[in-house]
């Protein structure tokens, strides 16, 4: 959904042109006894599991044993890979995981971090996934609230910005059809999510993506448990934040292998700053049927209905005037005598949405050599980003149409009136992946299909505002509530429908050589995305359409040099097209003019990486290091953009630009109940040409890319008994330029967060009730979280033929303050 942010406009991008944007079979490869103390977790969950006295527990977590030795596991060679599938009651242990939960050991020929469910079940149980991967490596995450509500969020990954990412829930797409950006909060509640994987270099060849120039984060639910029951919590905290969460376990239904979870959630909380109340509403659910020698299939899905509040960002003058307060902050009552202070009440400026998400995931064995996966997936997505602003009553435009009439507004002053002026998106998503296996001998081909069709369809109507605030139908889906001209026709200030196509074909071998000690991985994908539309305002466009193909190989390699080393290469390619309303013309409704102008002549962004890695796993530790090379051209900037009152998400072309930089983390696998963690980057990113600007070339080749800190680190260090458990984390980000002439920067910013709690026996039918309290900013820092709208300059700046180039000044997300939360919790 295209997202409102803040309050100044930026002219220079809109003249720039802008464009307006916005799986439970969970696998542990036991690869060998190195990882004896995560092997020893699951055997330990599956004996529980197979006990008939075990019921369906809080996260599917399997009663612990009173002494917590690992059982001796002889080890296996290299050549006999051990998959161990943890299902139903046994996805985790508490407290075996190293790292507490951010590390797992990995095989693979690409750089991946996980969050596992050691340590999600510390953190607050509202947390998003943007949240919870915030500690690995290269993850620079600006949040605007502390408990995750707000949808003004985003992640950058080795500085590439959210959209620039690919989020998948087992198999399914989650990006918006029509910006690529994710929105955490409508994925899934936490407690359902068995792992999150963040592969910071790439996605995989048969991700159902286009943009991941930045990466690939990868969401799986848990699986159902196989006997019927349950998990509840309630929690209470800051301001006046509540949520209640049940989840029902079928267990296997009548016998016939078939089982499933449904889950409800409902949690709300006052703005932490400024005026507002965010409410929010979200179901879950996931049928799995298992048969034969690894068949499965399941139906899994997500519904999100929320209206949240907004939360301006600050320009760097009003956050060193303001900071968390004063203009900074929308206004608590309504201003019927001013209407600049009236455009900026709050109930003008809230954000309804809904989502709906649904995959079917199916694995079939064929033969001993052929399997057969598809993900069919279907997704419906409705919200309205509003704002107030100021309209006139006479001299109006519908496109380039000048109108006779003269509107009748309450409250009207001089012939102008504070109006809501909405951005609504309606869209529809259906699609499918297809992926034949055929192994034989040392290789594994793949062949496979991915097709999505997405239907468009934005508008900006406006809505009076009465004179006392009130202001009708905040979804803006009841046409009577909203201004019409004497025809009967809406007042739009546009009106865009875009029907877009992907159709990617893939091809890939993954070569197993010297009893695995090698792995070869070889794939070529071929992208096609058609995307065609209408304006549907008065004006001299109508039709407008594009047309991409790209071609993306790659390779990787991994190399066992024993039991406990390895070392991994690879090399990618991808692409990016930008955002479809880049197609369109916007009109300003005041005068006609063209306010940004659509073109059909888009540039994709293309991209070059390479990642070259070390990997060690003993007996105490597990951790990686990984050096990275990005090469892009026409590289995609995520930024900020007023159009017509309304504030969206855009982009701009940046041109090139190379990134270069390293990767590091490392957990303690536990001892003496204790996993620290620690994970950090130094990253080297610099603009490869200069940028044109009014007329004129700005001299920015050489200076460092905005959203790109050249310092990362974090620090966990848990501790877990099987009773009492804790974890304590601080992250720091350096300084990141907003400008692209570096002549703005946003500070450094130090958090830090602690969780502590107790889990009780079991009960009568309560299994492990757990009591826990999360202090969120435990420091109260107040700190610029993020650049929210970068610019080319802040300061007016002489170009290089010599022309003055007017600044504008960029804009920032203001973190979270200090919140506490309790919660109580318990499976039964």
């Amino acid at each position: 959904m295209p997202k409102p942010r803040m309050n100044n406009a930026h002219t220079k991008l809109l003249a720039l042109r802008p464009l307006a944007k916005r799986r439970k079979s969970f696998l542990c490869a036991g690869v060998s006894a190195c990882s004896l103390l995560v092997m020893s977790a699951s055997v330990h969950a599956a004996n529980s599991a197979s006990a008939p006295q075990t019921r369906a527990t809080a996260h599917n977590i399997a009663p612990r044993t009173p002494a917590r030795v690992a059982p001796s596991i002889p080890a296996k060679p290299r050549h006999t890979t051990e998959n161990i599938v943890i299902t139903g009651l046994a996805n985790t242990v508490h407290g075996y995981q190293p790292g507490g939960g951010l590390i797992r050991e990995q095989d693979g020929v690409k750089a991946v971090s996980t969050v596992d469910r050691d340590f999600m079940d510390k953190q607050a149980p509202m947390a998003t996934a943007f949240q919870l991967a915030s500690l690995l490596p290269g993850a620079n995450v600006a949040t605007s609230d502390p408990f995750g509500f707000s949808p003004s969020t985003d992640i950058s990954v080795r500085g590439l910005g959210g959209d620039s990412i690919g989020y998948v829930l087992e198999g399914m797409p989650l990006n918006d059809v029509a910006y690529s950006s994710g929105y955490p909060g409508q994925f899934a509640d936490s407690e359902n999510y068995q792992q999150i994987a963040l592969a910071q270099g790439s996605s995989d060849l048969d991700s159902p993506v286009l943009n991941a120039a930045g990466g690939l984060m990868q969401l799986s639910f848990r699986n159902p448990a196989k006997k019927a029951g349950g998990f509840a919590s309630v929690s209470y905290g800051s301001y006046n934040t509540n949520r209640e969460f049940i989840r029902m376990d079928t267990g296997d239904i009548a016998h016939t292998g078939l089982r499933g979870f449904i889950s409800y959630s409902h949690g709300a909380t006052d703005n932490w700053r400024g005026p507002g109340r965010d409410e929010k509403q979200h179901v879950d659910f996931k049928f799995l049927k298992e048969w034969g020698q690894g068949n499965h299939a399941s139906l899994l899905g997500s519904f999100n209905s929320t209206i949240t509040s907004y939360y301006p960002q600050a320009s760097m003058e009003s956050w060193k005037s303001d900071g968390i307060g004063g203009a900074n902050n929308l206004l608590a009552r309504y201003d019927a005598s001013n209407q600049s202070n009236g455009a900026n009440y709050w109930r003008l400026w809230r954000q309804p949405e809904r989502t709906f998400y649904a995959g079917a995931p199916i694995h079939l064995r064929l033969t001993d050599r052929l399997t057969l996966d598809s993900t069919p997936y279907a997704q419906f997505a409705y919200g309205n980003a509003p704002g107030g602003t100021v309209l006139s009553e006479s001299g109006l435009y519908q496109g380039t149409q000048a109108l006779p009439d003269t509107l009748n507004l309450p409250g009207a002053q001089d012939g102008s009136a504070v109006v809501r002026a909405n951005y609504t998106q309606r869209s529809y998503r259906s699609g499918f992946t297809v992926a034949l296996h055929y192994k034989k001998a040392w290789n594994d081909f793949v062949f496979g299909y991915w097709y999505d069709y997405g239907d468009d369809n934005e508008q900006q109507p406006f809505t009076a505002v009465q004179t006392n605030g009130a202001s009708a139908d905040i979804w803006a889906e009841n046409a009577s509530s909203q201004i019409h001209l004497a025809n009967g026709q809406k007042l739009l200030g546009g009106s865009f429908h875009t029907i877009s196509q992907s159709n990617a074909l893939f091809a890939g071998d993954h070569i197993s050589l010297l009893h695995d000690r090698l792995a070869i991985d070889l794939g070529f994908k071929i992208v096609m995305l058609n995307r065609s539309g209408t304006n549907n305002v008065p004006g001299p466009q109508y039709r407008v359409g594009s047309n991409s193909m790209e071609p993306l190989p790659r390779l990787g390699l991994r190399w066992h040099i024993d039991d406990h080393n390895q070392i991994f290469f690879n090399a990618t390619t991808n692409f990016r097209a930008p955002d479809q309303t880049a197609l369109y013309n916007a009109y300003d409704p005041s005068s006609g003019s063209l306010v940004t102008a659509g073109t059909n002549n888009l540039r994709d962004e293309y991209s070059i990486s390479e990642e070259l890695g070390y990997r060690l796993s003993n007996r105490w530790f597990v951790g990686s290091l990984t050096l990275f090379n990005y090469n892009f051209t026409n590289r995609q900037i995520s930024t900020l953009a007023i159009q017509n009152g309304s504030i969206i998400t855009t982009t701009m072309n940046a041109g090139g630009q190379t990134s270069r930089g390293v990767d590091v983390e490392v957990g303690l696998k536990p001892w003496h109940h204790f996993s620290p963690y620690v994970s950090g980057e130094y990253l080297h990113a610099t603009i490869d040409n200069n940028i044109s600007a009014e007329g004129d070339v700005l001299p920015t080749k050489g200076r460092t890319a905005v959203r790109s800190p050249s310092l990362q680190a974090a620090i966990g260090l848990s501790y877990d008994d099987g009773h009492l458990f804790g974890v304590a984390t601080v992250h720091y980000t350096g300084h990141q330029y907003a400008t692209f002439m570096n002549d703005e920067r946003m500070p450094d910013h130090t958090t830090g967060d602690l969780a502590i709690g107790y889990r009780f026996s079991d009960h009568y039918h309560l299994h492990q009730p757990t009591i826990r309290m999360n202090f969120i900013n435990i420091t109260n820092e107040h700190y610029l979280s993020g650049v929210a709208s970068p610019t080319l300059n802040a300061r007016d700046t002489t170009g290089i033929h010599g022309n003055t180039i007017s600044g504008s000044a960029p804009s920032y997300y203001i973190g979270g303050g200090f919140a506490a939360l309790a919660t109580i919790s318990t499976g039964f």
